[in-house]
C-alpha cells in the first residue's frame, strides 16, 4: 500500500509543493484547506499522484479530529502530517509587542501552536504504537531570530519551534521523526506572495522557491537526524 501524507492548510505555494514532492516519491496525498474552492486545481496540477481533497478549518478541534477520521479511512493510514498553519496575520493583524497585551499574544497561539499540538495529540499514538511516522512543520524565522516588525506573531513562532525541537528529541529513540521548516521570506506561488507583491510597502523581502523547500523537507523525512532546516531571505537578519 502507498504512503500517505496528509498537508494541512494546503496552499499553491508551499503546500503543494509538499504534496508534489511527496507524491512523486510514490505517496497518496490528502490536501486540506478551509475551501474547497481551489481544490480541483490542485488536483489537476499533481497529476498522475493519488489525491483526496478535504474542506476543514484545522484549527477547530472537532473539524481536525474529524478531517483526521476521513482520510484514514479514504486515504489509508497516516504516515506522514505536513502542518502549514494559516495566515495568523488575519483577523486583527500584528500588534507590535510594546502595545501588545496578553489577548493580542493569545490570538496566534490559537492560531497556531494550539491546532499544532492538538494534531500531534490526534496522530502521535498511533504512530508511537507502530514505531514509524513523521510530523513536519512549518514556522516562521522570528521564532528563531527577533524580528520586532513581526511583534505579536513572534511568541508564537518561537513557541511552535520549541515545541517541534522538543518533540523531535523526545521521539529520537522511537521510529517516529518530528521536524520544522523556519522560513524567512516570500514563498512564491503562495497566496501572502501574491498580496504582499500587489502594492509597494516601502521594504523588499525576499522570495523562496517553494520546489526548493519541499526538497529540503524530502531530505529531513528521508535522514531523520537534523530537527529544522533554515530558509532565509531576510537581508536584516
Amino acid at each position: 500500500m502507498p504512503k500517505v501524507i496528509a498537508v494541512l492548510g494546503v496552499g499553491p505555494g508551499l503546500g503543494l509543493s509538499i504534496a508534489r514532492r511527496f507524491g512523486r516519491e510514490g505517496f497518496t496525498t490528502a490536501l486540506v484547506s478551509r475551501t474547497d474552492t481551489r481544490h480541483a486545481s490542485y488536483r489537476a496540477s499533481l497529476g498522475g499522484t493519488p489525491t483526496h481533497t478535504y474542506a476543514a478549518d484545522v484549527t477547530d478541534p472537532a473539524q481536525l479530529k474529524a478531517v483526521l477520521a476521513r482520510i484514514t479511512a479514504e486515504a489509508g493510514e497516516l504516515d506522514t502530517v505536513y502542518f502549514g498553519p494559516a495566515d495568523a496575520t488575519s483577523g486583527p493583524g500584528i500588534t507590535p509587542l510594546t502595545e501588545a497585551g496578553a489577548d493580542a499574544l493569545r490570538t496566534p497561539f490559537e492560531a497556531i501552536v494550539s491546532p499544532a499540538a492538538r494534531l500531534v495529540e490526534a496522530v502521535l499514538p498511533d504512530m508511537l504504537k507502530r514505531g514509524s511516522g513523521s510530523l513536519l512543520f512549518a514556522g516562521g524565522l522570528s521564532g528563531k531570530y527577533p524580528m520586532a516588525m513581526l511583534g505579536s506573531l513572534a511568541p508564537a513562532s518561537a513557541a511552535l519551534r520549541m515545541y517541534v525541537l522538543t518533540l523531535h528529541a523526545a521521539l529520537r529513540e522511537t521510529g517516529v521523526y518530528a521536524g520544522t521548516l523556519t522560513i524567512g521570506g516570500l514563498i512564491e506561488r503562495g497566496d501572502i506572495h501574491r498580496e504582499f507583491t500587489k502594492q509597494d510597502h516601502g521594504f523588499k523581502v525576499g522570495t523562496l522557491d517553494p520546489d526548493d523547500i519541499a526538497d529540503r523537507a524530502w531530505s529531513l523525512y528521508n535522514d531523520r537526524e537534523e530537527a529544522e532546516a533554515e530558509f532565509n531571505a531576510m537581508a536584516a537578519v
